[in-house]
């Protein structure tokens, strides 16, 4: 009997630390804001995301914001870094919006309709952060060939909302 529990333990002992190492979830990827840009690339990563909101904003009221929602609002823009080599695992634009009706009897407002999106920046795969940033760092970045495509920012968008 103390030889099988002995026997129980041992195996034990040997399965676990294999177990637990596959359940480990590891950890890789970070946000651009925790990935180590230079100052230069950081400042451009900003200007970038500046861009990206006014761009849209200027072509919204023309495009997206006609029809069930004129509101449409950019919340964030991200992108999720591979800490150890600087590639993109996911680019992200999300968006706000709703339908607001004023009751004429009550004078409360109603929303009638909410929606969220999130849209995919069409990347190719293997793209760095580096090269988004140097490729996005224009005058009108949200029409700006994406590094390896001729697809932009809007047509992730166009797809999107």
């Amino acid at each position: 009997m103390r030889l099988t529990a002995l026997f129980s333990t041992l195996l034990l002992a040997a399965i676990l630390p294999a177990a637990q190492a596959e359940t480990r979830i590891v950890e890789n990827y970070v946000d651009v804001s925790a990935y180590p840009l230079s100052e230069a690339q950081y400042e451009a990563w900003i200007r970038l995301q500046t861009g990206l909101m006014r761009d849209f904003d200027d072509i919204c009221g023309d495009t997206f914001c006609e029809g069930e929602y004129s509101n449409i609002q950019s919340l964030r823009y991200r992108c999720s870094v591979h800490r150890d080599n600087g590639r993109i695992g996911m680019c992200a634009w999300m968006f706000a919006a709703s339908n607001e009706e004023i009751s004429p009897s009550t004078g409360a407002v109603n929303v009638s309709q909410q929606g969220f999106w999130r849209c995919v920046t069409p990347l190719v795969k293997g793209t760095t952060i580096e090269q988004l940033i140097q490729a996005l760092d224009v005058d009108e970045p949200l029409y700006a060939p994406l590094p390896g495509t001729s697809e932009s920012v809007m047509d992730g968008l166009i797809d999107c909302l």
